[in-house]
């Protein structure tokens, strides 16, 4: 069973992340979609991947067939879309994971600080 996982804002922090689970060979992983709205070096690797753009409502329409859902994008819009359109799909299964605990992977995968570039990363 392969713990399928989104990846929400691919910007510096995002991207870099997306870059980091393919670096450790993804075991027992699958990025099975991203979403940024820009023109980023992150959402670049994604479509070279061949990982699916979608919109966060189009991520959390996917049900539970996504485990985690990385938010990298610090910005709080985000994080209350995620929020409702979990609780209104009755979805209880997916996982929204903060900033906070990608920040804590990061550290685990690299053992280095990430990039500081939110600020605050409260749920």
């Amino acid at each position: 069973m392969s713990i399928q996982i989104a990846v929400v804002g691919l910007g510096r922090v995002g991207g870099r992340f997306l870059e980091m689970l393919f670096e450790t060979g993804l075991p027992g992983m699958t990025v099975c979609a991203a979403s940024e709205t820009g023109d980023t070096a992150g959402r670049q690797l994604a479509e070279e991947k061949g990982i699916p753009l979608e919109s966060v409502e189009e991520i959390v329409a996917r049900g539970e067939a996504v485990d985690v859902i990385f938010d990298l994008t610090g910005q709080p819009r985000v994080r209350q879309a995620l929020r409702e359109g979990m609780q209104n799909s009755g979805n209880r299964h997916t996982v929204v994971a903060p900033e906070v605990m990608a920040h804590l992977t990061w550290a685990m995968l690299t053992r280095e600080a990430p990039p500081d570039v939110h600020g605050a990363t409260g749920y």
